[in-house]
């Protein structure tokens, strides 16, 4: 299998990657469909929608503060940094991801989609005021702080910059998303559960298109019914082996 892949990998003319929760996994980010997942111990209609934040914003910025402060100590693994290199090899066009944790990025993805936005992001939730603490240096010094965050432009409140449930997707993102999965003849799956939609077309439209899927993921997911290749394990051993035999090719 690993073969079969690495082949199709290193002949593509225009790959892309798709991932989710699992690729982070290995970095200690935790799944939130997977076994010990986070909705596991909390429920998300308490945590992660809007209705929840008009409600309780002292609750949902003290769990992404946790969130942020988890995921700060989080650094890419093997999997982040082999789609970082296949894309500087010319192999991997793009990452779209479902992930918020800025991971990929870190590693030296340059073409990146983030589909459900980025943690370390906070918007305005009235005026079009947004920030990058990470990139700021100011991340530290947001998560100790205890008042609400406000607003520097107008003094309402900030919010994450992620997508809640119940919230459509960026169309921005979405679209261009789309328009790379119709272009794309080869689409790598990595670590997600493939049933969070519209996200979740990805893979399909590759498909439909008469592009090859290859999906990693320890267990099956909603889009092993239709890989042409399935790599049933963690993604940071798939990937360091894919690299190996994708050197050995070109």
């Amino acid at each position: 299998m690993i073969e079969e892949a690495s082949k199709l990998l290193a002949r593509s003319r225009f790959a892309i990657a798709f991932t989710g929760a699992g690729i982070s996994a290995e970095s200690g980010v935790p799944t939130f469909r997977g076994f010990n997942g986070l909705w596991k111990k909390h429920r998300p209609e308490e945590l992660a929608t809007p209705e929840a934040f008009r409600k309780d914003p002292h609750l949902v910025w003290s769990f992404y503060k946790w969130r942020m402060g988890l995921i700060m100590k989080a650094r890419p693994n093997r999997a982040h940094y082999a789609l970082a290199e296949l894309e500087e090899m010319g192999i991997l066009k793009a990452v779209i991801t479902q992930n918020v944790d800025d991971l990929h990025r870190e590693a030296g993805t340059k073409n990146l989609i983030e589909l459900h936005g980025n943690i370390f992001r906070v918007r305005c939730t009235s005026c079009g005021y947004e920030e990058n603490l990470k990139e700021n240096g100011r991340l530290e010094e947001f998560l100790v702080q205890k008042d609400l965050p406000k607003c520097p432009n107008c003094d309402s409140l900030l919010r994450p910059d992620v997508v809640w449930f119940g919230e459509p997707l960026p169309r921005k993102a979405l679209d261009e998303a789309f328009k790379l999965a119709e272009k794309a003849d080869l689409v790598l799956v990595i670590g997600t559960s493939g049933v969070v939609y519209p996200a979740a077309y990805i893979p399909q439209i590759v498909r439909e298109t008469g592009g090859k899927v290859i999906e990693v993921n320890p267990e099956e997911s909603g889009i092993t019914p239709i890989a042409d290749v399935f790599l049933r394990c963690p993604a940071g051993e798939a990937m360091e082996k894919l690299m190996k035999r994708i050197k050995g090719l070109i």
